[in-house]
């Protein structure tokens, strides 16, 4: 993953490309800790600090995050969406989601309105990221009628 970054930028390191690059991947790919990604690299017999770790993910991790989500699978055409409420410090918001019938989840959304602007929103935020999809599954909520048309 490092390989194609140039080697000047990996002058002066410690440790070589592999290993930077396999501790920014598992810090990326499985949403790890800092203190997770140095724990599972002293399994390895390898000891480096949380401290290295982050500065390696500023310094190589947009490059490496880029190349993860390129190689991710695409979504289904088929769309499920859905919302709920959800209280954060005593106020009603709603949590909107929509997830393809595969299971990925396309997008996460949290709102203070379950309107037709407020499901405008997040469809527009699906479909610029994602296209459009084939089918589009939901609650029948009347907001999602009126968003779609």
């Amino acid at each position: 993953m490092i390989d194609t970054i140039s080697r000047s930028r990996l002058k002066g390191h410690h440790f070589p490309a592999p290993i930077i690059s396999h501790a920014v991947w598992a810090y990326h790919r499985f949403a790890l800790s800092l203190r997770d990604v140095e724990d599972l690299l002293a399994e390895r017999g390898i000891t480096v600090s949380y401290e290295t770790i982050q500065a390696w993910v500023g310094k190589f991790g947009t490059g490496i995050a880029k190349r993860i989500r390129a190689k991710r699978e695409r979504p289904s055409d088929k769309w499920h969406l859905d919302e709920v409420v959800t209280m954060i410090r005593g106020v009603k918001h709603w949590l909107w989601r929509a997830v393809d019938s595969n299971g990925l989840i396309l997008d996460t959304l949290v709102q203070a309105r379950r309107n037709t602007r407020a499901a405008k929103r997040f469809i527009s935020r699906l479909m610029s990221r994602w296209g459009k999809p084939r089918v589009i599954v939901t609650d029948k909520l009347r907001s999602y009628d009126a968003a779609l048309h």
